[in-house]
């Protein structure tokens, strides 16, 4: 700066000279003090997490998914109190690291043995349940008009794995945070009453355990809301509902995979200034395949295996916290009813369907 000035002829005095060295010398420490860095808003979204923890030891809370309650809480914090502009590297942050890592863990709580304890026949049910429902899913979002980022996403939460399925299949679909909001709402919701109403209607069709367990597994949303669901009629019912689901959470990966390889087509089919952008490529799912694999070997301690399953959740609720920190409740509403018209045509699909296919597999 002092020289430049000098070459414009523009007469430089000593009092001048130090001001110009005070200011380019000590510039560059104003602006990282001004960059906050990830501390304040992952330590933010931890206590919301930690909380949601806290708040399912109530009365009736229980039933409920921490991943559900994380998402509720930051959401009030943000449109409430706001979340502070200091925060905002650290949400992004939990958003993306903690997000994958908590993915990438939940693959430890899975096994190829869990597949074979299902059974063919069981597999069959699962897998033409997951596939169907993501596909009439969708086929109802176009025909509603809804954003196809947002069915995919409904979709996503109702065939396989609620919350979870959501916000991992929101790594390659990229949707709004309002968008994964509504998703993670509606699953919430008709999962919530299927956990209600499976125990009564399995009573008045006189399922037995182990039709009733493959039913509430292949159809439920979230795996809290089939062990709440399923144990209501019996041990045998409840463990094989348990196993059931956790055969339907190991399809995460493969249509995690396939959304990013049609997230990818789209961008190239784009054209333009969208084909130079680089093709959403889920390594963290690789990540979870290997996890699945590591937990089949049994080289895991089964000591280990309850603690890590906590601190995946954890981990999850970060996220979803994050989520919910940068999630407007007006932009929410705006999204109006036909996205929840979308969750309740899944839901109404994936608890018929799987039904059917049951009655015509156990006779």
């Amino acid at each position: 700066m002092i020289v430049a000035l000098y070459l414009q002829g523009i007469p430089v005095k000593a009092e001048m000279m130090l001001t110009l060295f005070h200011t380019e010398t000590h510039a560059p420490k104003t602006i990282e003090r001004a960059t906050p860095g990830i501390l304040p808003g992952l330590l933010l979204a931890t206590l919301i997490a930690a909380g949601a923890f806290a708040l399912r030891a109530l009365p009736g809370v229980h039933a409920l998914s921490p991943l559900i309650l994380a998402i509720l809480l930051g959401m009030a914090f943000h449109n409430v109190i706001g979340t502070p502009a200091s925060a905002k590297a650290g949400v992004k942050f939990s958003l993306k690291r903690v997000l994958r890592a908590g993915i990438v863990l939940l693959g430890l709580q899975l096994t190829l043995s869990q597949v074979v304890a299902v059974g063919g026949m069981g597999v069959l049910v699962i897998v033409v349940t997951l596939v169907s429902t993501f596909a009439f899913t969708v086929w109802l979002g176009r025909m509603l008009k809804v954003d196809a980022r947002v069915t995919e996403l409904i979709a996503a939460g109702t065939s396989i794995c609620g919350a979870s399925a959501v916000i991992a299949t929101n790594t390659v679909t990229r949707a709004r945070d309002e968008d994964v909001a509504y998703a993670v709402a509606c699953v919430t919701v008709f999962g919530s009453l299927s956990m209600m109403l499976y125990p009564v209607l399995g009573g008045l069709m006189d399922l037995g355990p182990h039709a009733f367990g493959l039913w509430a597994g292949a159809s439920i949303h979230e795996v809290a809301q089939v062990v709440a669901a399923a144990y209501q009629r019996g041990t045998e019912a409840g463990e094989f509902g348990t196993i059931a689901k956790l055969t339907r959470v190991m399809m995460l990966a493969p249509m995690v995979l396939g959304l990013g390889v049609l997230a990818a087509r789209r961008v190239k089919a784009s054209g333009g200034e969208a084909s130079r952008t680089a093709p959403p490529l889920p390594w963290f799912v690789f990540g979870f395949i290997a996890m699945v694999a590591v937990a089949s070997l049994g080289v895991v301690p089964h000591a280990v295996l309850q603690p890590v399953s906590t601190a995946t959740q954890f981990l999850l609720a970060i996220a979803l916290a994050a989520m919910g920190l940068e999630t407007d409740v007006r932009k929410l509403a705006a999204e109006g009813f036909r996205p929840a018209l979308v969750g309740a045509g899944g839901w109404i699909f994936i608890t018929l369907v799987s039904l059917v296919l049951i009655r015509l597999t156990t006779g």
